[in-house]
């Protein structure tokens, strides 16, 4: 099943789809094909580690998506083999599946974005530490709830945070869980993943409180306000829905969610009636409300892939609770009937989630080639390294593009501010700075009496005085 995984990422999302934005910002931080892109407050460097073997040397997007679709895979195996002993094996690889056939896993799966490590680091986190509670003797449980914790708090500390709270509970509160080293591995992992964005926010963010307080800023303020309705919007392969406005896609596109939960509550049923496998299938639901809870009840915006450590835990408890009715409807003709209507409703879910999909690669491929087109159109117009593109995001995407072209990115207020309009005044006398634009949008103050050129179908840029000389030098 993880083998059949890494294969589908590289038969539909396909390696020549180009980087996005938030994957320009991990890359370039190790990247010696652009400068790096401002780090905003909320990320943490865990991206930047696991694409280095590729990045550090390649600049090729197709070989990192290689290498990404093949390590998701081997990941998704060994969270699985976390959970061997726990339930039987067809149910762990039903649940593997179920989690993999999800249009938003098979599309991060081979990306450098941190949500996916965060969801494999969650699974195996938690079958570590149900292992390691059914046999104290045994260490390598114990060292694997470790590792885990540590690559999830690596990935995004703020959801390891979350995912780890109910385990930490669990361990304080169930008498028969408690267990002084599995606490002391659980929270030495999270400290050690953590290690690196806490110093970092003292050595470039102001302090621990103030990083925090402006990455909640940046994701609106975090406060009491029901995102589940923009989650659900989202379904639609909206990858980001910031403002999350329109109406609800076709119910088709999210009844999964219903059709899950009613598994899970089943699978829940049935291990507390058969008094077997409860903590099993109740400390990953935990976990993953845990998971859940930020991303649809304390952001005013949604994007499905915050919701992937949620599902990767749901996914075991969904698939146990399918195979128990399965089983427990009775044998000829009536279990007949339920195998093929589980059967059916597994396939129709299967083409909703690859039709989405297919759609969303599409559109991710038609803009990343576009933003290439502009990076090289900017280039053959003199702004080439060492250059700097600065711009509204809402008007362009300048991090990206800025990143394919090789220059540095600039904002001189917002999330990403950086720099200053003085200091961009001054650089543009130097070397090449254009300002991405539309063709009636004035210019900003220090880019008053600059030259507007078109760059590619509605994208014009404002460029330096610097332009003109590299344009000749690179003529001659």
């Amino acid at each position: 099943m993880a083998v059949t995984f890494a294969l589908a990422q590289l038969a539909l999302v396909r390696p020549g789809m180009g980087l996005g934005w938030d994957e320009t910002v991990y890359v370039s931080q190790i990247s010696g094909h652009a400068p790096a892109a401002f780090f905003s407050a909320p990320r943490a460097r865990g991206v930047s580690l696991l694409v280095a073997p590729i990045a550090v040397w390649s600049s090729s997007t197709p070989l990192l998506r290689v290498y990404l679709a093949v390590l998701s895979g081997i990941g998704l195996w060994l969270a699985l083999r976390a959970w061997r002993g726990l339930f039987p094996a067809k149910v762990l690889a039903l649940g593997g599946a179920l989690f993999a056939s999800l249009w938003v896993t098979l599309f991060y799966g081979p990306q450098a974005m941190p949500n996916y490590w965060v969801a494999i680091g969650a699974l195996a986190g938690v079958g570590c530490f149900l292992h390691a509670q059914a046999d104290r003797t045994r260490r390598a449980p114990v060292w694997g709830l470790a590792a885990a914790a540590a690559l999830m708090a690596l990935m995004r500390p703020m959801d390891a945070a979350w995912v780890g709270l109910p385990l930490l509970m669990a361990s304080a509160v169930v008498r028969r869980w408690r267990y002084n080293w599995l606490s002391l591995a659980l929270a030495a992992g999270l400290a050690a993943g953590a290690a690196g964005w806490v110093i970092e926010a003292y050595t470039g963010y102001g302090g621990l409180g103030r990083r925090l307080h402006d990455a909640s800023l940046i994701q609106g303020g975090l406060s009491w306000n029901v995102a589940v309705d923009d989650q659900m919007r989202s379904q639609s392969g909206r990858t980001l829905c910031r403002p999350c406005t329109g109406g609800m896609p076709n119910p088709v596109l999210f009844a999964w969610w219903l059709v899950f939960s009613m598994l899970a509550a089943v699978g829940l049923a049935v291990a507390v009636r058969a008094r077997r496998a409860v903590g099993a299938t109740a400390l990953p639901l935990a976990c993953a409300a845990a998971a859940a809870f930020p991303y649809l009840f304390l952001i005013g915006y949604a994007a499905p892939r915050f919701l992937l450590p949620a599902y990767a835990l749901l996914a075991i408890p969904v698939a146990y609770g399918l195979v128990s009715l399965v089983r427990a409807t009775p044998g000829g003709a009536w279990r007949a009937t339920a195998v093929t209507l589980a059967a059916v409703t597994l396939a129709g879910h299967l083409v909703v989630q690859l039709s989405v999909l297919h759609q969303t690669v599409g559109r991710a491929t038609e803009s990343h080639r576009d933003w290439a087109r502009t990076a090289a159109a900017l280039n053959r117009a003199g702004v080439r390294p060492p250059c700097v593109l600065t711009g509204d995001g809402a008007i362009a995407p300048h991090i990206p593009i800025a990143f394919s072209a090789a220059c540095s990115s600039a904002d001189t207020d917002g999330h990403n501010g950086n720099t200053t309009a003085a200091a961009l005044a001054r650089e543009a006398g130097q070397i090449p700075v254009a300002v991405l634009t539309t063709r009636t949008t004035p210019p900003p103050t220090f880019a008053r009496g600059w030259r507007l050129i078109h760059v590619h179908r509605q994208t014009y840029a404002y460029v330096g005085p610097a332009v003109q000389r590299f344009s000749r030098a690179g003529n001659a």
